[in-house]
């Protein structure tokens, strides 16, 4: 019989989990720059990719965005770059959250 895999939750570091409401976290993973801040405990993150376009054998950039969860505990703002994971859907377009920010925009 095959071991079950956990999902791993994010909670505040020196919380204990039962005060946070943890969310599971699988899947995906993406480190991106927030382009937007406004909505409520809501980010909208951004990244860029290369696509080959075998016909003029070269590359294009483009771009995709997704909104993510920031709990309260991560406070990014516009600018932070910030890494990203899958979770399950938060709410009709929110379906990552944001577990670390890795540079925060300069003030």
């Amino acid at each position: 019989m095959a071991a079950k895999k956990t999902a791993k939750t994010v909670a505040p570091e020196g919380a204990d989990e039962l005060s946070a409401s943890p969310i599971s976290l699988r899947g995906q993973e993406f480190v991106g720059t927030v382009v937007s801040a406004k909505a409520h405990r809501t980010v909208s993150v951004s990244w860029e990719r290369r696509r080959h376009v075998p016909k003029y054998e070269r590359y294009e950039r483009r771009r995709s965005k997704v909104a993510a969860h920031n709990p309260d505990e991560i406070g990014a703002k516009e600018g932070d770059v910030v890494r990203i994971k899958e979770s399950r859907p938060l709410s009709k377009t929110k379906h990552f959250v944001v577990t670390e920010i890795i540079t925060r925009k300069e003030a």
